[in-house]
């Protein structure tokens, strides 16, 4: 009997990197619970801009933090008691506002450059900073023929 294994899981929590070693470690520690709420997608804007978009439905500003630490990015809500949540009564309570932490693993050359709030989805915007020396360089082809160099001084 062949085994199929679906690693789409372990790629869409990281962003500019393939590590498979790494992403494997961070699944097996993350729990059942924390796979599918809040929802999320990461984007390539283009080829060295990412955003990931959360639904963060009934959460404000205040509610939420962003935070970076090393190579880990990581987005969580803490829920306020409601002040006129007493006396109300719900037939069916579909809006989930639980608090949540979601991790993204971040390659060393990826910068988190803003994060914005709209219409329930929190936008973080992030942008590949490659440094000058990781930058593939051109290098000239000269002759076959080596370069004379001058001797100075008395001669032997």
């Amino acid at each position: 009997m062949r085994s199929t294994f679906d690693f789409a899981p372990l790629l869409r929590s990281s962003v500019g990197f393939e590590n498979l070693n790494r992403l494997v470690d961070f699944a097996s520690r993350a729990s059942d619970g924390d796979s599918a709420y809040p929802p999320y997608n990461i984007e390539k804007l283009d080829q060295d801009r990412y955003r990931i978009t959360m639904a963060v439905a009934g959460f404000s500003e205040a509610e939420l933090d962003i935070t970076v630490q090393e190579n880990a990015l990581v987005i969580s809500g803490k829920s306020a008691p409601e002040a006129n949540g007493e006396g109300r009564s719900f037939l069916h309570r579909g809006i989930a506002r639980r608090d949540f932490e979601r991790r993204f693993q971040l390659a060393d050359v990826i910068k988190v450059v803003g994060a914005s709030y709209e219409n329930g989805l929190l936008n973080v915007d992030l942008v590949r900073e490659i440094p000058e020396h990781k930058k593939p360089r051109k290098i000239a082809i000269g002759s076959a023929e080596p370069a004379s160099v001058a001797i100075e001084g008395d001669k032997a």
